[in-house]
């Protein structure tokens, strides 16, 4: 039994675990980096075409975006999740696909005017993505499964988004038994839309995240609903948009629940048609998987006006952008509107466009729901940047910039220790993952150290043996080096190359037992192909 440590160590995006049991190769997540990477992560123990299981907490891409890379390099398996979470993969992934496509696009059609620039890969394609959604296996909550011999796993509701949850896992090799509990992302609690999470009991050992373990979420100067509709009326009565950057999954659902309030209470005065614009197929798409699975992750709140016949994120007004036409026509129309578009840290996707069309007139507000990664263009316009760089162009800032504060989606440090202080006894050791560098060292000590729980913060690379509850490794810290975009390119291209020369091996190591002219027939094909390489050289 073994734990390593990819990815999310000492950093807050990119969530990846490795765990070795009874003979198989299984991950916990497998996330997209965003934002600065400050870490070098390790590796993947073992080549991709080895990993037998992926177990997924949630769908946001920085636990998922990975997969169809995982599945480019030669992964076969199964990827475990809730039902709403095998939904939302079902358009994320793709979603993801598309804007990795998009872009290599758009940088090759600019590299054509640069002398010798190497062309750019995609760091994978649509097909992969479909190939890792016909690998999911949807699994209800509060439900044990099987996954093989020995081992078992049960996923909780943890109340960060639509299907989110914590993972327990049984692992049993002939007399030894452990559970592990693999946190996800920890919701706040009383979000408008979404359960509260549910506490898990008991654990030998605990993985679990820390993005805001150092901080409380600041005490909101009033509710939501007042706060959006002041922010609303102010700038509409000086004629501006309100321009929302969002994330398409889960906050965008929940600035829906806020505007059909704000809405039927009548709370805008002399803009009372005013149209909210959702800009982004993507959050379109997910507002009709919450809707579809209301019944098993809806809030009290929520469900009660479903039970009224009301669709809680849905009124007059709600307008939705799906083709690049419409999106485009937003910018033209010349009453103030509101307009919810992602990516929610302004890192690409439509909401960009946006930006360059309102950052610069001084009526509008940009208005931010969500957290901001460091090194984000979100992150540059919230702490007071004054021109920023968009389609190679600059922007002067001269919007009013406002945040939503205490509107969020994972718990706050009061949060975190409610949880970890729900197991009855205290378990063996407590990881701390999922935050950024000083944040994850903060939060272990606070819980050594005023808890007496045994946390400790690893960094990528780091083993630990489960079974004999020790580090066989500590990993060090390595500093990303920067690279340089033509070595990327190339190497995202003879990296695919060996992957699928990986998964051949893996093929091939387990052909012994089959039919002799099974064997022989790959055997002269793989000679054959060999052969015509031979002859290049």
């Amino acid at each position: 039994m073994k734990l390593i440590f990819v990815g999310a160590a000492h950093e807050v995006t990119g969530s990846c675990h490795f765990l070795e049991a009874c003979g198989k190769n299984i991950l916990v997540d497998y996330g997209m980096e965003q934002g600065i990477d400050t870490f070098e992560n390790v590796p993947l123990p073992v080549p991709e075409s080895h990993i037998d299981y992926v177990l997924l907490t949630h769908a946001h891409i920085d636990h998922s975006g990975l997969l169809p890379l995982l599945y480019a390099r030669g992964f076969r398996g199964q990827i475990f999740a809730t039902d709403a979470t095998c939904d939302l993969c079902s358009i994320m992934l793709r979603d993801c696909a598309h804007i990795q496509m998009m872009d290599a696009e758009y940088k090759n059609r600019k590299n054509r005017r640069a002398k010798d620039a190497p062309p750019v890969e995609p760091l994978y394609s649509m097909e992969d993505a479909e190939g890792a959604i016909r690998r999911l296996v949807a699994c209800h909550y509060d439900t044990v499964v099987d996954v093989c011999d020995g081992i078992q796993i049960r996923f909780t509701d943890i109340g960060h988004l639509l299907g989110s949850a914590s993972i327990e896992v049984w692992i049993t090799e002939e007399d030894n038994s452990k559970k592990l509990v693999f946190s996800g992302d920890i919701g706040n609690s009383r979000q408008p839309l979404i359960k509260d999470p549910m506490p898990t009991t008991e654990a030998d050992y605990v993985i679990m995240e820390s993005t805001y373990g150092d901080r409380n979420h600041p005490e909101p100067e009033g509710d939501f609903e007042t706060m959006l509709a002041d922010i609303i009326q102010t700038t509409f009565d000086r004629g501006g948009n309100v321009v929302i950057p969002s994330f398409a999954v889960g906050r965008t659902q929940e600035l829906l629940y806020f505007l059909r309030k704000i809405k039927v209470n009548k709370r805008i005065k002399g803009h009372e048609n005013f149209a909210v614009y959702v800009d982004s197929p993507l959050a379109v798409d997910a507002t009709e998987i919450f809707t579809a699975n209301r019944m098993d992750c809806f809030s009290d709140d929520a469900m009660a006006l479903v039970k009224q016949g009301i669709n809680p994120i849905s009124f007059a007004g709600l307008k939705l952008a799906i083709t690049s036409d419409e999106s485009r026509n937003i910018n033209f129309i010349e009453e103030p509107k509101v307009i919810i578009s992602a990516s929610g840290m302004c890192e690409a996707g439509r909401i960009r466009h946006h930006l360059k069309h309102n950052l610069w007139r001084p009526e509008c507000t940009i208005l931010f729901v969500g957290y901001q990664a460091n090194g984000t263009l979100g992150r540059a316009i919230v702490e007071g940047a004054e021109m920023v760089k968009l389609f190679g162009e600059e922007i002067q800032v001269r919007a009013e910039i406002k945040q939503l504060r205490g509107l969020s989606g994972h718990a706050d440090k009061d949060g975190l220790i409610w949880w970890i202080s729900q197991f009855t006894e205290k378990p063996k050791k407590v990881f701390i993952v999922h935050g950024e560098d000083s944040v994850a060292t903060a939060f272990a000590e606070t819980l050594k150290i005023e808890y007496g729980q045994r946390a400790v913060a690893p960094y990528s690379g780091s083993e630990f043996d489960l079974a004999a509850g020790r580090f066989t490794y500590e990993a060090m810290p390595v500093r990303k080096a920067k690279k340089t975009p033509a070595g990327k390119a190339i190497s995202g291209v003879y990296a695919r190359l060996v992957a699928a020369g990986q998964r051949l091996m893996a093929i091939i190591k387990g052909m012994d037992g089959y039919p002799n002219k099974d064997i022989g027939r790959l055997a002269d094909q793989i000679t054959s192909l060999c052969e015509k390489y031979d002859d290049r050289k």
